[in-house]
């Protein structure tokens, strides 16, 4: 199909192919192209540069996968109609000031999204990025991959391992060959993730492969507390799972793995991300290496990693079991605990070690000052500060009694000050900081 250009659509003539964007809100959107594809439980393989017209489809791309009544009470209810299940969701988006100089070269942050390796894609309203954007006259770039049982549970010959980690790096091969046709820096690539997508972006710093794609990375809330010892964990889960195969239907597979997940408890809090990245298989290294070679590569990538105060409040605040028979006190003491178990005090090492390896790294810590804010500065409580839009956090229970305006100065602030850090690597001491924020040069 051929298709125009018009006021409201903007064709990236790119080596790729060409691309319709669309104008909306002062920046271009070119959503959903394909920069991959793959079979059930198989590599991903690039897809490669045509004369093709591409054009955004109609609805989202997502990975197969369950909903979250959690994430729905705190975050938002997910509108399954604008969103098409499929297998193969190695698919990203740009988003670029509309005014532009010729000629300029902007910086790229690439979004990789959370959700425990399970949930989630890469163009969610809660993290659209227009108004970063807009205010910095940055690109960002939003990655989908595959999730679950597709992208993040193998380990045998016709399981691998790791499959979303490869759909990541072929993503980044491909910012890292397309990126300039858009407006973009090759050289000034950020990657910035939250939760699992923060973890993940910890082991790309280390996967064969991903060398040379990027040059700093912001790691938020990243679990590096679950990252150990999981391999006996994936080993049951993956022989429990193992009737699931290439000619598995699709919906049978994502309905029932979670029956196995009860079982899985015996190995503590790791039971809460049963899907993660996996030592020992490529890309990555075995587990007893990693400290090794995050430290040989602290010299490669700057780095800001932190997290928010109160992490766990975003379980155990909405437990209507705990809260109905534990005290304020006891719930207050277990958020601080698992919360620094988890999050905390894994950061605090990442970074120490980092630095002291002579790499430049820069921790922080996220509060909620907010009087009678129920969920304090849990899990997530980063992503309406770093992306705005107000209209997809309003009925957030996230946010509930949080005004607007807080979100809004303290979010502006923030984002100057992680637009800094991908601009330059480094963040100066004068620069406002938001009251919210804790943050250090380690």
């Amino acid at each position: 199909m051929k298709f125009q250009e018009n006021t409201n659509t903007h064709l990236f003539k790119t080596s790729f192919g060409k691309i319709l964007g669309l104008k909306e809100n002062g920046i271009i959107k070119a959503k959903s192209i394909r920069y991959a594809y793959s079979e059930r439980f198989q590599l991903p393989v690039a897809i490669q540069s045509s004369d093709s017209e591409i054009i955004f489809p109609e609805k989202t791309p997502v990975c197969p996968q369950n909903i979250s009544p959690l994430l729905e009470k705190m975050i938002g209810k997910t509108d399954l109609d604008s969103f098409e299940v499929e297998e193969s969701t190695q698919y990203l988006s740009v988003f670029r000031p509309e005014h532009f100089k010729e000629n300029e070269k902007l910086p790229v942050v690439v979004w990789i999204h959370g959700g425990s390796y399970e949930l989630g894609c890469g163009d969610l309203i809660t993290a659209d990025p227009t108004d970063w954007v807009k205010e910095q006259n940055i690109i960002i770039v939003s990655v989908s991959y595959r999730l679950g049982i597709f992208g993040f549970l193998g380990g045998s010959e016709n399981r691998p391992a790791n499959l979303g980690l490869f759909d990541m790096i072929e993503a980044l091969k491909w910012i890292k060959n397309y990126i300039s046709d858009f407006g973009g820096d090759p050289k000034n690539i950020t990657l910035f993730g939250q939760s699992s997508g923060g973890d993940a972006i910890a082991h790309l710093m280390i996967s064969d492969g991903a060398e040379d794609l990027f040059h700093r990375v912001i790691i938020h809330s990243a679990p590096l507390g679950l990252r150990q010892n999981r391999q006996k964990m994936i080993s049951e889960f993956l022989k429990k799972t193992e009737n699931f195969t290439a000619q598995s239907d699709t919906f049978e597979i994502t309905d029932n793995y979670k029956n196995y997940l009860p079982s899985f408890y015996k190995y503590g809090l790791k039971a809460a991300m049963p899907f993660g990245t996996q030592y020992g298989f490529p890309p990555l290294c075995a587990e007893e290496e990693a400290a090794g070679k995050w430290k040989e590569n602290a010299k490669k990538y700057d780095v800001l990693i932190g997290i928010n105060d109160e992490e766990t409040a975003f379980y155990l605040r909405t437990s209507d079991r705990i809260n109905k028979f534990l005290p304020k006190k006891i719930i207050n003491k277990a958020i601080r605990s698992t919360t620094e178990m988890i999050y905390g005090k894994p950061a605090k090492e990442f970074a120490e070690n980092y630095a002291k390896a002579s790499g430049n790294i820069y921790l922080f810590r996220i509060h909620s000052k907010i009087h009678n804010h129920h969920f304090g500065s849990a899990h997530a409580f980063d992503l309406p500060l770093i992306f705005g839009n107000e209209t997809a956090w309003k009925s957030a229970g996230l946010v509930k009694n949080v005004p607007w305006k807080y979100i809004c100065e303290n979010g502006n602030k923030l984002r100057s000050l992680w637009t800094e850090f991908a601009l330059k690597g480094k963040i100066s001491d004068h620069t406002e900081r938001p009251e919210i924020l804790e943050l250090r040069k380690v």
